[in-house]
């Protein structure tokens, strides 16, 4: 499965996709206030930072095996993780904010972050989908059916760092980081 440039889609001719899609468009401005917000309230121990990491690294592993497999705009991708499942970017986004959930260690941070994937995850599949549909047409629907044959293909480092997967892990690595000092803070204050 692959990503393709959103504007494929007709969006005046389905008004759902284009409400779909100024909600993604929105993604990356509300995960700053989501952030904010999560660090603000985290509360995180020694103990929720190591289990909540662990989540976090397993879900930053799949969008890794993920990337490494995905030719974005170029074909449908059926090998690797996408054998498995449709979304392993978005079941490791998930567990990713899973992970960071449980190393922040507070409810509301739980509310917030979840809340905001739920929503934003959905939105991003249904556009996916539809923009997967509009570029590869029949290709795509026996992928999504299970009957397409699926590839073998090696796992490339080039292709994970081509589809830019190093900003998440260094995004990953920041995010343990600051809630590292917040225990630290917490302890001593």
């Amino acid at each position: 499965m692959c990503s393709v440039a959103r504007p494929m889609l007709d969006l005046d001719s389905n008004p759902a996709l284009r409400h779909l899609f100024h909600l993604a468009r929105l993604r990356v401005s509300l995960g700053f206030v989501v952030a904010v917000v999560a660090f603000w309230f985290a509360a995180p121990t020694w103990m929720s930072l190591t289990l909540g990491g662990v989540l976090a690294g397993a879900g930053e592993a799949i969008r890794v095996w993920a990337a490494g497999h995905l030719r974005k705009s170029q074909e449908v991708t059926t090998s690797g993780p996408y054998r498995l499942t449709r979304h392993p970017l978005y079941v490791g986004s998930f567990m990713l904010g899973l992970g960071f959930v449980v190393a922040a260690a507070h409810p509301m941070v739980a509310l917030v972050v979840l809340g905001y994937l739920a929503v934003m995850l959905w939105a991003a599949i249904r556009l996916e989908e539809a923009t997967l549909r509009e570029a590869f047409g029949s290709t795509y629907d026996r992928y999504a059916g299970g009957t397409l044959h699926v590839t073998t293909r090696r796992f490339s480092f080039a292709q994970v760092v081509k589809n830019g997967e190093h900003h998440a892990l260094l995004g990953l690595v920041a995010a343990l980081g600051v809630l590292a000092m917040k225990v630290l803070y917490l302890r001593l204050g």
